[in-house]
């Protein structure tokens, strides 16, 4: 075989195997994508107990206004649904921690009660404020029946602030910054209840 037969062979080879790869990989994205969004709504959703809502929250965005909070700003919203109506709301709320920015999901219940909170994003002290991303984690699950009016206002501060709430051992500011995005976003979910939990509710 001469030189310039080989050279075409393995040009037809290398733009058979790339046709062969584009090809797969096109007919596989939008499964592949699907199975994404499943495992971030799974991860994302375990704030809310199993069975709490039959439908698809993060599919189904809520617009928010006046998301500029006091202490932090909302980055999103989503309603939990079952059997067509709302059962709680989600806020994705983002605060100044310590070491940069704390993203927490915040799962209230139609009464204002707080289910949940789950850490999304920090970039805390491992060992201290970085405590905060465990989960299950045993500090943010202490908030789970909270709300706006129990404690009182004065009351949603920690402890070291004559307020009602212990801290993260060695991490007083990234306490404090969650105790105040918590506070807000149920401030908020009074204050625009209607909006979020949408009609009929």
């Amino acid at each position: 075989m001469n030189r310039s037969a080989s050279v075409v062979t393995v040009l037809l080879l290398t733009l058979g195997g790339a046709s062969a790869t584009y090809l797969l990989q096109r007919n596989s994205a939008p499964q592949i994508a699907a199975e994404l969004r499943l495992l971030d709504s799974r991860k994302l959703l375990d704030v809310l107990a199993a069975g709490y809502y039959d439908n698809q929250p993060l599919e189904q965005p809520l617009t928010l206004v006046d998301s500029t909070l006091r202490h932090s700003t909302l980055a999103g919203g989503y309603r939990a649904m079952r059997s067509g109506q709302t059962v709680a709301v989600l806020l994705r709320s983002r605060s100044v921690g310590y070491a940069g920015m704390l993203e927490l999901l915040i799962a209230i219940d139609v009464n204002g009660k707080l289910l949940g909170v789950k850490t999304l994003e920090q970039r805390e002290t491992p060992g201290l404020g970085g405590d905060i991303g465990d989960w299950p984690n045993a500090w943010l699950r202490s908030f789970t029946g909270q709300s706006r009016s129990e404690p009182t206002d004065a009351g949603w501060a920690l402890k070291k602030d004559q307020g009602q709430f212990d801290q993260i051992a060695g991490a007083t500011v990234t306490s404090r910054a969650a105790v105040n995005a918590i506070h807000d976003a149920l401030r908020y979910f009074d204050e625009h209840r209607a909006l979020l939990l949408g009609a009929g509710t």
